[in-house]
């Protein structure tokens, strides 16, 4: 005897188990859509204060130094394409979840993953200025090259 799915005969746990994946696909694409999700995909700043806690950041960048050469996107996440969408996915996740849980700091601290790619993206820019001092510690004696240490509010100028 072989197996035959037979039309008409729907178990209770097959019915329940289609409306719960159903209510978890409308659901998450309304909180999606909801918070303007596909702005995310774009290269616009104003997408990064959908979110009201970005507010001082976005507004702080429009008085930088880097506002005309520079977008969150330049500066924020990897040049490669697939560490950018990695980035950016890994970094939505988690500001939805701090954002959602209400579970952050105030004021937003860059987390040490994204120290790192800010880290790169001001040596990939400026590297024909930094050439010289690369390799060579500054502050304590076995301490890297750190940007962001000296130089905090060139991005996002004074707060």
């Amino acid at each position: 005897m072989t197996w035959r799915p037979q039309r008409g005969n729907i178990s209770i746990a097959g019915l329940a188990l289609c409306t719960l994946i159903g209510l978890l696909l409308g659901t998450s694409a309304f909180t999606f859509h909801y918070a303007q999700g596909t702005s995310y995909f774009s290269n616009d700043p104003a997408a990064c204060v959908n979110c009201h806690i970005m507010r001082p950041q976005y507004d702080s960048w429009q008085k930088s130094s880097h506002h005309a050469v520079a977008t969150c996107n330049d500066c924020h996440v990897p040049h490669d394409v697939l560490g950018k969408w990695l980035t950016k996915a890994d970094n939505g996740f988690w500001h939805s979840y701090y954002f959602t849980f209400q579970n952050f700091h105030e004021p937003i601290q860059l987390r040490p993953v994204s120290k790192e790619v800010l880290q790169h993206n001001c040596l990939y820019c400026h590297k024909q200025f930094v050439n010289d001092i690369l390799g060579h510690p500054h502050g304590l004696a076995d301490e890297p090259t750190d940007c962001i240490r000296c130089h905090s509010t060139i991005g996002h100028g004074g707060r």
